[in-house]
């Protein structure tokens, strides 16, 4: 039986699509069945295809089911905002149901490792009522949370991990990912998190990692 996780951030441009792309690669060295989704990213880039997102391009790129795009990105959004706003610009209405459901197509391929890679931060709403959360509560599948090491994360990261556990939601583990090379007391700051976050460190990924290195211990989340 394949295993799935839901990727969140603690923030927007914390390396979510970098880790993500990490743990693919990880896995294919192993020899292990890929598949990923981006249910809904906002930013578009116009193509012979219409709107693709360049997270989710990179995502296509490194699973190894021969996803098309849209079973990858169903829902792109022209503008690089926030999804609910965008998707009331464009006279969109975002259900978590639905993506939900689309969700649940992929992951009944049943390849070894699917992830499922959200946008922005965990409590990025969907439309009024609905947040990114949502679409996890309702698939029922664990979170790993990217946790981006610049001056601020210590907030980000334990409020985000107390939003995840106030809804019930499983978070298996959290991934360090440095954004900035020269944070200060970067090593003191990771283990300031492990002593407070009860889910377990799964990598600490280094300013200058390469992700074509394979290196992310991907036997911890399988």
């Amino acid at each position: 039986m394949g295993k799935t996780f839901f990727i969140t951030g603690t923030d927007t441009d914390t390396g979510k699509t970098f880790v993500s792309c990490s743990l693919l690669q990880s896995a294919k060295i192993k020899g292990l069945s890929t598949a990923v989704l981006k249910p809904v990213a906002a930013g578009g880039i116009l193509s012979n295809e219409g709107l693709q997102n360049e997270d989710a391009i990179s995502l296509q790129e490194s699973c190894t089911l021969n996803l098309s795009y849209k079973e990858i990105n169903p829902l792109c959004l022209e503008q690089a905002i926030a999804p609910h706003i965008a998707a009331q610009k464009e006279g969109v209405l975002i259900q978590a149901s639905e993506l939900a459901d689309h969700c649940k197509k992929i992951i009944s391929k049943k390849a070894d490792l699917t992830l499922i890679e959200g946008a922005g931060g965990w409590q990025v709403p969907l439309n009024q009522n609905e947040f990114m959360g949502d679409i996890v509560k309702i698939l029922d599948i664990p979170v790993i949370l990217v946790v981006g090491m610049k001056l601020g994360c210590l907030n980000h990261a334990l409020l985000t991990v107390k939003a995840i556990k106030e809804e019930g939601v499983l978070l298996h583990g959290w991934i360090a990912n440095q954004l900035d090379p020269l944070m200060p007391a970067y090593d003191e700051n990771i283990d300031a998190l492990k002593q407070k976050i009860e889910a377990p460190l799964i990598a600490s990924i280094p300013w200058a990692y390469d992700i074509e290195s394979g290196i992310v211990p991907i036997d911890s989340i399988l």
